[in-house]
């Protein structure tokens, strides 16, 4: 209980200084963040959570299944089939030059293995602007940049999963039996795709009799009836959850933009509150010993990182396009490792490979400074852009289709 207090205190915090987070370089992200540090074994000592305790686990599960799911529910095929070009690059060319060129740091700076480098570039590859949304959420930061950034963050995650647990299989300890984890990894995969196209389809050719229908109070109610009902599915068919949630949320905004259109604050605050548990989990592992135990080549692999690898490779990307200059540096240094990367890294920890707790110990320094350096760093930039006020600006109606998860209200993650 002694966790519930402190999540319901970080809360109070978060939401009291919603405001000025909004204009300052404030993040209530790290608060979480920091929060959960403090109170960990490595500072007060309130609370006792280690990698493979049960907390971590399912906190991690249920916050990536939400997130991906409000993710999907972002996702607009027509706007995407209007506007393809540019996110298109990021996804296609900027997302794998990353994931190399990340796998090639671990590699050569850190000294993994091949295998478990690529599995380091690809948990860290997914981007996710909710730690930067002063530039996502703010109508003067010009609508294709956030456009650029909401669409490649909401699609990113879902491409790297079967990435990541491709590699984890393959650098597992029966590695021998590759073959056999990858062909299972597959059926979970296509049973989750199954799953997240089938369920929505179903629930919202069912509202269409003339006998059945929610009233208004309750509309909101049917895709968080839809999410639950697929995540207790999952894991009775051990499908995949994770590809489940975010193709689950496409196909109901295709299928049902009504059901979305309700379902959408109920979700992203869901959403929030799933994200901010977690980073209290993850943060309660970050002590000062997992910090210690990253060599200096570690550190060295962190900042390249941030400051190298992800700009390189969106800029590489962005040749061409008509992007002035200002915008495509900002677009390249608002790659923030994910919230996705937080749970891929668990992942990857509590595999058991032979070089886990290497890889996640990297990860997680990596994702951490990431945090601080983006979630600090989107208000001032924003105001290159001439964001006066950035409390309650709404975003605009091209935004609003992609948007990630900045509703005009939403506290800075």
């Amino acid at each position: 209980m002694v966790l519930v207090a402190v999540f319901g205190v970080a809360l109070l915090i978060a939401v009291l200084l919603s405001g000025l987070a909004a204009r300052t370089v404030l993040s209530t992200s790290l608060l979480f963040l920091v929060g959960g540090a403090l109170v960990s074994d490595g500072f007060l000592g309130l609370i006792h959570i280690t990698a493979d305790s049960g907390i971590v686990a399912v906190t991690a599960d249920l916050a990536l299944f939400a997130v991906l799911f409000t993710d999907g529910m972002h996702v607009s095929f027509p706007k995407l089939r209007a506007n393809w070009k540019n996110p298109a690059r990021a996804l296609g060319l900027g997302m794998p030059l990353a994931f190399v060129g990340m796998a090639l740091v671990t590699h050569y700076v850190v000294g993994l293995d091949w295998t478990t480098s690529f599995l380091v570039g690809a948990v860290l590859a997914p981007t996710d602007p909710v730690f930067a949304s002063a530039i996502v959420g703010r109508k003067e930061v010009p609508a294709k940049l956030r456009q650029l950034l909401n669409v490649e963050s909401g699609i990113n995650d879902g491409l790297a999963l079967p990435i990541v647990l491709i590699l984890i299989a393959a650098a597992g300890p029966t590695a021998g039996h590759a073959e056999a984890s990858l062909a299972k990894i597959g059926l979970e995969l296509g049973l989750g795709l199954a799953l997240g196209i089938l369920l929505p389809l179903f629930v919202t050719s069912l509202v269409r009799f003339r006998l059945l229908g929610a009233e208004p109070k309750l509309q909101p109610l049917l895709p968080l009836a839809i999410g639950i009902i697929l995540y207790g599915l999952c894991h009775l068919t051990h499908a995949n959850p994770y590809l489940a949630a975010f193709s689950a949320g496409a196909v109901l905004t295709a299928a049902s933009p009504e059901a979305k259109a309700a379902f959408e604050p109920l979700g992203e605050a869901l959403a929030e509150l799933a994200k901010f548990a977690a980073l209290l989990v993850f943060g309660a592992l970050l002590t000062p010993q997992l910090f210690g135990e990253l060599s200096l080549g570690g550190y060295v692999a962190v900042v390249l990182a941030i400051v190298l690898i992800r700009p390189a490779s969106l800029l590489i990307s962005l040749i061409g396009t008509r992007f002035d200059r200002r915008e495509k540096l900002v677009a390249a240094w608002f790659g923030p490792k994910g919230f996705a990367s937080v749970v891929y890294g668990l992942l990857v920890l509590q595999s058991g490979i032979p070089h886990g707790q290497e890889a996640y110990t990297l990860i997680a320094v990596c994702i951490a400074a990431s945090i601080i350096a983006h979630s600090s760093t989107d208000v001032p930039i924003a105001r290159l852009f001439h964001v006066e006020d950035l409390t309650g600006i709404p975003a605009d109606n091209d935004a609003a289709e992609v948007h990630h998860s900045t509703e005009a209200g939403h506290a800075r993650a």
